[in-house]
């Protein structure tokens, strides 16, 4: 996380450089008491750093009292629990800045907060919205998140006889000795890995210089989003064995036979090529996958046999599963077969995909036309959402169905996005595009016209649409919704070309 900039810092309004006494005096507001606490000053107007100065572990419990026995009977806590039950959390608006914008590190990805225990400890119900927002976003939903009112001090109460949990947000207005004095009172009952945030009403650099030198994790401002909260505490947790997570996207059809897998094959074609992105593309079509018949492959071994025993799925395993399709496009294949009942839960297909993720920046998920946990669980836990339709009554009322969905469980993400296929069949009467739209609420992503005998020829010669007519709407459509959601420049679009293939 970058530091904070001191937007309203009085210090910036001085024309000559302040004396370190004053600083200290302004930044702890006690006349100068406590001084020695920031080191020896330089000569410069600066400070020194003395050995206690240097960042340390936060909590001190651990080292200087014996660890207290776990009750004989502790019930598995909820994903989120609060003492909001007075409090009506939908009455308190929620400032929103740029979910992307803010002091977030751009380099950190989306990945998901392991299954921790967060425990936040606020001062104003908005606050406790917030992050009560936050803890049912996707990303969070493996930890166990606690919001109280009460602030510093309650924190401090609460855990004199309890245990800390993994990570403590709290939110506190003081400055100056007062704060300093109450996080050391927490710090001596804090165990040591336990990991703090603060946020505070201050947006000042001294402040939170001195915050990290007494072992806080980071130091928060508000306006802020529940992305940008997210994002911190992925920031914190993130596996420094393994920090690199692929983007998933799911495509999945709104009604069987729309065309959802050619979409999804199609696109992660050009997503390698167009885009020059490494990207595995996932057929989890257990019984009835196209993946392999559409790319000409036919292997021994399949996502089946890493569904089997996906606790024995490694990295040099995952490799030899995976098929080379072109140079950037590796393939994890189907069995395709209806010998097995491919009966597998959400942890299963999780574990899996956890690995897979490792593998490549695009990772496309091709889903059946079926209804299952598993299949549910994939597409709220996935990045992105593509939803393959054909301009007709069954396809605008799932597609609607599985809009709603997704928004209720996926707040802080954009909607899914919507590819209409096999638009202009020849006397068939179709839901006109704008319909489509003002019932979804988006416009759709890409509009592909009916050219039965284009596809037809790339699926029975196991080859994408672009490598049989890349000057066709088709191929340049695909290169259009791959450029999309790679974020990444593919092929070059031409003025006018695409008034009726592309959504306005």
């Amino acid at each position: 996380m970058a530091e904070p900039q001191a937007y309203d810092d009085e210090f910036l309004d001085e024309d000559d450089l302040l004396d370190p006494a004053e600083v200290e005096r302004r930044l702890l507001d006690d006349s100068g008491e406590g001084f020695e606490e920031f080191g020896e000053d330089d000569g410069f107007g600066e400070f020194t750093s003395t050995e206690e100065d240097e960042p340390r572990p936060f909590g001190s419990r651990g080292a200087t009292a014996p660890a207290q026995d776990e009750p004989e009977s502790a019930e598995e806590p909820d994903h989120i629990a609060d003492d909001f039950s007075d409090i009506d959390l939908d009455s308190f608006s929620v400032d929103l800045v740029d979910p992307m914008a803010g002091e977030i590190d751009d380099d950190i990805p989306d990945q998901p907060i392991p299954r921790i225990t967060i425990h936040a400890f606020c001062e104003r119900p908005e606050s406790g919205a917030l992050i009560h927002n936050a803890a049912n976003d996707r990303r969070l939903a493996k930890a166990h998140v606690d919001v109280e009112l009460g602030g510093l001090s309650a924190a401090v109460e609460r855990f004199i006889t309890q245990s800390t949990p993994d990570l403590l947000i709290i939110e506190t207005g003081m400055r100056g000795q007062g704060l300093f004095d109450q996080l050391e009172e927490l710090a001596g009952v804090c165990d040591p890995d336990t990991k703090v945030i603060i946020i505070g009403a201050a947006n000042d650099i001294s402040l939170y210089r001195e915050l990290m030198k007494r072992g806080v994790s980071e130091y928060l401002v508000p306006p802020m989003s529940p992305l940008h909260l997210i994002r911190t505490i992925s920031g914190l947790y993130l596996d420094p064995e393994a920090p690199f997570a692929g983007k998933t996207v799911a495509f999945i059809g709104a009604k069987g036979g729309v065309g959802a897998s050619t979409v999804a094959h199609n696109t992660a074609w050009c997503i390698s090529e167009n885009a020059q992105a490494d990207c595995v593309l996932v057929d989890m079509d257990l019984s009835f996958g196209t993946a392999g018949l559409d790319f000409n492959q036919d292997p021994a071994q399949t996502l089946g046999d890493a569904l089997a025993d996906p606790e024995r799925l490694d990295e040099a395993l995952l490799d030899r599963l995976l098929v080379r399709c072109t140079e950037r496009l590796s393939l994890f294949s189907a069995p395709a077969t209806l010998d097995k009942d491919w009966d597998f839960g959400p942890e299963a297909y999780e574990t899996v995909l956890d690995q897979v993720k490792r593998q490549a920046p695009f990772i496309t998920l091709d889903l059946p036309h079926t209804w299952s946990p598993w299949v549910k669980h994939t597409i709220l836990s996935a990045d992105q959402v593509v939803v393959t339709v054909t301009p007709e009554l069954a396809s605008l009322r799932n597609a609607k169905n599985l809009f709603d969905l997704v928004h209720a469980s996926r707040p802080n993400d954009e909607p899914p996005k919507v590819v209409i296929n096999m638009a202009g069949v020849a006397k068939r009467p179709e839901i006109p595009v704008k319909d489509f739209a003002e019932a979804l609420g988006v416009q759709p992503a890409l509009v592909l016209p009916f050219e039965p005998q284009l596809f037809g020829k790339a699926a029975n010669d196991g080859q994408m649409i672009a490598e049989i007519d890349p000057k066709s709407k088709a191929a340049e459509g695909f290169a259009h919704l791959a450029s999309m959601i790679s974020g990444r420049t593919s092929v070059p679009v031409k003025k006018g070309l695409f008034g009726g293939l592309f959504g306005k």
